[in-house]
């Protein structure tokens, strides 16, 4: 595992630990003060999409990403390996067309058209910014695993 996986996870598990925090403070304002912080549950929303987005970019890096193994396991040797560069090739193509271009049309748009999350008054490309990230992250991880092999 990559020094960027490891601070990867770390970034990922503090986003989690502030996320609960603030789902913890939205159930105690709502239930102590009887009126719930309308922020909180906004940006735990917003948290979510980051973890979850950076957070698959983290289980690529560890090659515990959800697989069907079927045939992989069945092969050996120079078959499964030439599998395993092509399942990584067709991984990079969807991080690097879907995630990272199409996601970076998507933060622009957002930007462009000025729009603001209804609570928090933040750009909503900031949590657009996510998606991009997280295909360059996986797209880094799948370039290394293609050039370098799988661990």
């Amino acid at each position: 595992m990559t020094k960027i996986a490891t601070y990867l996870g770390y970034f990922c598990a503090a986003l989690l630990a502030v996320q609960v925090s603030v789902v913890l403070w939205g159930v105690f304002t709502r239930y102590a003060i009887g009126d719930q912080a309308g922020w909180t549950e906004e940006l735990a929303r917003y948290l979510l999409i980051w973890i979850s987005l950076l957070g698959s970019a983290y289980a690529v890096a560890n090659r515990s990403h959800i697989a069907i193994s079927l045939l992989p396991d069945s092969l050996e040797g120079t078959r499964k390996r030439n599998l395993d560069r092509v399942i990584d090739l067709l991984i990079l193509i969807f991080a690097v067309g879907v995630l990272v271009i199409g996601g970076a049309y998507f933060v622009w748009l957002a930007f462009s058209l000025g729009q603001r999350a209804p609570t928090l008054d933040i750009p909503i490309g900031i949590v657009y910014l996510a998606v991009p990230l997280a295909g360059l992250l996986i797209s880094f991880f799948q370039l290394k695993d293609i050039i370098y092999g799988r661990p």
